[in-house]
């Protein structure tokens, strides 16, 4: 028996890879340190220097630190993505 392909059934390609990426760089960005990763033990001062920078946790703590620095790229990158959507459909 050959099975039919669903046509309303769309496979995941690098654009859709691509704004998955875009999506979980803006969640890590918009942490605030004070309210949500401090009172967790999740603060920047707490790994910074020594052997703690270099644990799974240091390692998240730096990159949630480098996204909320790179507000502006994403801000740029979530306009030319909502430009190529409203253009595309």
């Amino acid at each position: 028996m050959k099975r039919e392909k669903c046509p309303t059934r769309k496979r995941m390609g690098l654009w859709t890879l691509l704004e998955g990426l875009l999506l979980l760089a803006n969640a890590l960005a918009i942490l605030n340190e004070d309210r949500f990763l401090a009172p967790k033990g999740w603060s920047f001062n707490e790994v910074s220097g020594g052997a703690r920078a270099k644990s799974l946790k240091g390692q998240l703590i730096g990159l949630i630190y480098a996204t909320q620095y790179l507000r502006v790229p994403l801000i740029i990158l979530n306009a030319i993505i909502i430009l190529v959507k409203l253009v595309s459909g």
